[in-house]
C-alpha cells in the first residue's frame, strides 16, 4: 500500500472551530481569557453580546472613568438601543459585561471579574446614588443602574 504524502494528512484534518483560533487580544487580558470571551460572545443568543462587545464594553466603562476630577459623574441615558449607541450609556457597557461574567467558565471569570471589580470601585466613587432609582430604572435591582443620571454625560 502506498504511502500518502504529509500534505495530503495535513488536509484531511477537519477545520478548527472558530473560537478556538486566536481572536483579537482583549487589552489587559490574557489570551485564555480573550479566548473563553470570544467563544462566549460568538454563542450567545443575545442581541448585545455579539463577537467585540465585551471589549467595546470595557473601553466604554474606562473611558467613561478615565480623568475624572473631584465633581461626580453622571451617565447618559440613550434613547437609541441598537447595537452602537446603545453603548452611549455607560450602564449599558455595565450590563453587557454583567451578562458576559454570568457565561464565563471559572477561571476567565475571576480574571475579567478583577479587571470590572477595579472599574466598579471608581464608579461608585464618581457617581451618586439615586435614591429615586426604583421608580426611574426599569432594571433598578443592578447597583449601577441605581446611581444619578442625566441626559447628557457630563461631571
Amino acid at each position: 500500500m502506498p504511502r500518502s504524502r504529509p500534505g495530503a494528512l495535513r488536509a484531511r484534518r477537519s477545520p478548527r472551530q472558530p473560537w478556538t483560533l486566536p481572536p483579537h487580544r482583549i487589552h489587559g487580558l490574557s489570551s485564555r481569557t480573550s479566548v473563553a470571551i470570544d467563544r462566549v460572545e460568538t454563542l450567545s443568543d443575545d442581541y448585545y453580546v455579539y463577537p467585540g462587545a465585551t471589549d467595546h464594553a470595557l473601553r466604554r466603562y474606562r473611558a467613561f472613568l478615565h480623568g475624572a476630577q473631584r465633581r461626580p459623574g453622571y451617565p447618559q441615558a440613550t434613547g437609541c438601543s441598537c447595537r452602537g449607541c446603545s453603548f452611549e450609556d455607560v450602564r449599558h457597557a455595565r450590563d453587557v459585561l454583567d451578562d458576559v461574567l454570568r457565561q464565563l467558565p471559572p477561571r476567565p471569570r475571576a480574571e475579567l471579574a478583577r479587571r470590572v471589580r477595579v472599574l466598579d470601585v471608581r464608579y461608585r466613587q464618581l457617581t451618586l446614588p439615586d435614591p429615586f432609582a426604583g421608580q426611574r430604572q426599569w432594571r433598578a435591582d443592578r447597583w449601577w443602574r441605581r446611581r444619578l443620571a442625566l441626559g447628557q454625560e457630563g461631571r
